[in-house]
């Protein structure tokens, strides 16, 4: 059975239920209405070898815009911003996928395949309308994933969306596309599921090259079986094919995707008690007692209060006036009927979850195969699973903590010994980087994995406070494959992007950063990084409002231009981070430049050593044949002998290695 960790922090009554992220991402979207500018922003400070971040943190105070809103960029610089295309200017966009030359970027309206072969001017390959919510995506091969989970998506693509409670032409889980012509996408299947697909996690199976699994995490209500045969709203106990407790998973035989099908719904959630939570913040508590007094709709999900934007609230008097056959402005009676009917509404909303039990479904699921195990960022725990029968993936340990409300992603480090969980806390609209705001609230928590155990290390979030009308909590990221160092490029919405070192996973550390002003200076308006992700030597963000970002890191005093350069020589040819790779770093002088100047930044080498060791590295490359073996060989015996007095032999180590691997002349 695996073990429950619950750390031990004071706890206090329950957080938002498990659909609230969506819930009020949804609510958000509806209240986002943008006028479009255009305008670039404004200078940021220069980059320095500094090792200590800029003060005052110029991320403070930007002034806000929509397309012309102030940045600032310490150890980064952007290298190209893009607007939306037309079809999709104002509608969310989400996640991303890379395949060759293209970044594929999901969009509530559909999804939107990038040309980034030049990162300074990214093209639109194709614009594909096909809304629903949220479109998460991923790719394998000629093969695109994408996931719906609203009530308003249609099976054919349509734009009029879905009206009927109970519709056979509704999409709630996977769509599947032939992109062989990835500027003329084939739709080809969809594999339809009981609570949709927020999420989906594409898994290869290293000796299984004919099929391919996906993993889906949905979290809504779960759909009457009129509409899809065998969803069951009944708990388990009373009915061994309840649609709570579980994931699917989805088998796609290569040769034939549309024969994709369910093959299994593994119960990974069973035995698992209701996590400890923290409540409201003190800001929070203050700002919907006032709403309250003014006379603002309010909304309850899983015990907590939100005042709902008037995106959500206009519409909903004006069908009420319209109703009674009125004109004009509602009156006092007609919000009294909307305050009314809200809680209903919500339960629609956020489904029909049950209360005060553990968790029955995931947010997201980080498969990383290369070790055989998953992350499961899992509404109030986070779990490690088995994945080396993928069709069966199976929960080995689960940790759950107070300060975390919503658990949403996961990210290994490249060797396998970390693990990194995100927490959603607002589900994405609300403004939770406040100054006000704790530091543990909203964060990473790193975890060091032992033996099919996680022991928790430390929290970190993004330093800089944002304002009460900037969407901001811990989202979307990756590793950027530094040799010999855990780097992390990571989204936090309207708090920009974040890079940050957790090699010391008790400490982490942010050396880089970007971020924008406000979207708007007098309102909450979505906008921010969904996701920010390192492909093939630059950083590509998916800015919800604002289109698509490049930017790429810049050398400093806690990150070198070799070490820059040594991770630029990976190279994949897709990359979908729910379903993480392994870096592999080929010979390079670059790596082996990387790892010297780490041995120099740790004194874990003498300087007279390091000067050495730089200059024959210098010599060897311009050198070649016996010439260059000469050198490289006597570099690796003298760097066997280092490595028996440094503070960091297996760094020296893995350096001789490296040198040695340049001996042939061709190197």
């Amino acid at each position: 059975m695996a073990s429950v960790y619950h750390a031990r922090r004071p706890a206090t009554r329950l957080s938002a239920a498990s659909s609230l992220p969506l819930a009020i991402a949804l609510l958000s979207v509806a209240a986002c209405t943008h006028s479009m500018a255009s305008g670039g922003g404004n200078p940021s400070p220069a980059n320095d070898m500094s090792t200590s971040p800029p003060s005052p943190d110029p991320r403070v105070g930007l002034k806000a815009g929509l397309f012309n809103a102030q940045e600032a960029t310490w150890n980064m610089r952007v290298v190209s911003q893009t607007p939306p295309p037309e079809k999709f200017k104002g509608i969310t966009n989400s996640d991303l996928a890379f395949t060759g030359p293209y970044a594929i970027q999901g969009n509530y309206n559909g999804f939107q395949v990038w040309d980034i072969s030049n990162p300074q001017q990214p093209t639109v390959k194709t614009a594909y309308v096909c809304p629903a919510s949220q479109s998460d995506v991923s790719v394998y091969k000629n093969l695109l994933f994408v996931s719906g989970e609203g009530t308003s998506g249609r099976l054919d693509c349509g734009t009029q969306g879905v009206t009927d409670t109970v519709s056979h032409d509704r999409l709630r889980g996977l769509r599947i596309f032939d992109i062989s012509d990835i500027a003329n996408p084939k739709y080809i299947a969809n594999v339809q599921t009981c609570r949709g697909s927020h999420t989906h996690t594409v898994v290869a199976e290293p000796n299984d090259p004919q099929d391919i699994y996906v993993y889906i995490s949905g979290s809504a209500g779960i759909r009457s079986p009129s509409e899809l045969a065998g969803c069951s709203k009944t708990m388990p106990d009373q009915d061994p094919n309840s649609a709570y407790f579980r994931i699917e998973v989805i088998k796609v035989p290569l040769a034939h995707p549309e024969q994709a099908a369910i093959v299994s719904s593994p119960r990974i959630f069973n035995d698992l008690t209701a996590p400890p939570k923290h409540g409201a913040a003190a800001a929070d508590v203050a700002a919907i007692a006032a709403a309250k007094s003014k006379g603002a709709f309010v909304a309850n999900f899983g015990g907590e209060d939100f005042v709902l934007p008037n995106g959500f609230v206009k519409p909903r008097l004006d069908s009420i006036v319209k109703a009674r056959g009125g004109t004009g402005d509602p009156t006092p009676q007609d919000s009294a009927a909307l305050h009314a009917a809200i809680p209903a509404m919500v339960a629609r909303m956020v489904g029909d979850r049950p209360q005060n039990i553990g968790p029955t479904q995931c947010h997201d699921i980080t498969a990383y195969t290369a070790i055989g195990l998953a992350g499961g960022a899992c509404e109030g725990y986070g779990m490690l699973l088995d994945i080396h029968d993928p069709a069966h993936p199976v929960r080995i340990d689960a940790v759950s903590d107070s300060n975390f409300s919503y658990w949403h992603s996961a990210t290994f480090n490249n060797d396998g010994t970390k693990v990194l969980f995100t927490d959603e806390w607002g589900g994405g609209g609300q403004p939770k980087c406040r100054a006000t705001d704790r530091k543990e609230w909203g964060a990473d928590a790193l975890f060091t994995l032992d033996n099919g155990k996680m022991k928790f290390q430390s929290y970190y979030k993004m330093p800089a406070p944002q304002t009460i009308y900037e969407n901001c909590v811990a989202h979307n990221g990756s590793l950027i494959p530094i040799p010999g160092r855990d780097i992390m490029v990571q989204a936090w919405y309207q708090g920009g992007i974040s890079v940050f070192d957790w090699t010391d996973a008790a400490h982490p550390k942010e050396i880089a950063f970007f971020d924008r002003g406000p979207v708007d200076s007098t309102r909450m308006a979505s906008g921010g990084e969904w996701s920010a992700y390192w492909y093939n030597g630059v950083i590509v963000g998916s800015e919800i409002s604002r289109g698509l970002d490049i930017l790429q890191l810049t050398p400093s005093g806690l990150v070198s231009q070799n070490e820059i350069d040594a991770a630029g020589t990976v190279h994949l040819a897709e990359l979908n981070v729910q379903g993480q790779p392994k870096y592999v770093w080929p010979p390079s002088f670059a790596l082996a430049r990387a790892y010297t100047d780490q041995l120099s930044r740790s004194n874990c080498l003498p300087s007279g050593r390091i000067s050495a060791i730089r200059q024959t590295l210098a010599g060897a490359e311009k050198a070649s044949g016996a010439d260059r073996q000469t050198a490289l060989t006597q570099l690796g015996t003298q760097l066997d002998g280092d490595a028996n007095g440094s503070c960091d032999a297996p760094k020296v180590q893995k350096l001789a290695t490296t040198v040695r691997s340049l001996m042939a002349p061709t190197a």
